[in-house]
């Protein structure tokens, strides 16, 4: 059925879960898009060195859904339009050596975990961060996203399909053979690194930005200020 041409809008419907299916996320994104003041918020918990954290995210950004409701009024810092945070490589099936040998971040299993990553447009910037321990490279874009089954990532003076590679983690969903859908696929985004850092030396300071969520806009100025301090960004071409 049509949604009405009005809708009340000092109401605000909100879902709170650890997650959603992908049938459950097109619907909310469905009626967004009709100006219904619907989202979903996720709760996640986990523990760093003894320390609990509870970590909130928001299925729409506040960007996002202040659009919905045609105010551009938001009491979060603006987004400067260029840097993106990626968690990877944490206590999953994702290594960071590999993201660093082949230029690359991934994400995958459900359009929640790849669904922003996907989004992130060439030219941009990625911040990588791996959970619990900290930041470990910065760079930028250099293509669109790919299935991981098909990737192409820069080795030398060409390309090489990253499926192909001696790789330390696993980036497949689903049972042998079984056909998995692009909702589930693990999508690669190829990355020219500016500034990496091997594990051991990820670079973490009380105050700095970290979030569950596999990708999503930096915007916290002290987090930014302190990656281009540590990994040496003034001067390099972006």
């Amino acid at each position: 059925d049509t949604p009405p041409d009005e809708l009340n809008g000092a109401l605000q419907l909100t879902i709170v879960a650890t997650e959603l299916d992908s049938s459950s996320e097109r619907i909310v994104e469905y009626l967004r898009d009709f100006g219904v003041p619907i989202n979903a918020v996720f709760f996640s918990y986990f523990d760093d060195d003894g320390r609990q954290y509870l970590s909130r995210s928001w299925l729409a950004s506040d960007q996002e859904r202040a659009a919905k409701r045609g105010n551009t009024n938001s009491k979060r810092a603006a987004w400067n339009g260029l840097d993106w945070y990626v968690a990877f490589g944490g206590s999953g099936h994702r290594k960071w050596e590999d993201a660093l040998t082949y230029g690359f971040v991934s994400a995958g299993g459900g359009p929640r975990y790849s669904g922003k990553l996907r989004r992130i447009p060439e030219g941009d910037r990625v911040n990588v961060h791996i959970p619990g321990e900290g930041y470990v490279g910065v760079g930028i874009v250099s293509g669109p996203p790919q299935r991981f089954e098909s990737a192409l990532v820069s080795q030398g003076e060409g390309s090489v399909r990253l499926a192909d590679q001696p790789l330390a983690g696993g980036y497949t969903h689903g049972a042998d053979g079984e056909v998995v859908s692009d909702e589930i696929a693990e999508w690669v985004l190829p990355i020219r690194w500016l500034s990496t850092r091997p594990r051991e030396e990820a670079f973490w300071e009380k105050g700095m930005f970290a979030n569950q969520n596999p990708a999503c806009e930096l915007r916290q100025e002290f987090t930014l200020r302190r990656l281009g301090e540590h990994f040496n960004l003034d001067g390099v071409d972006a």
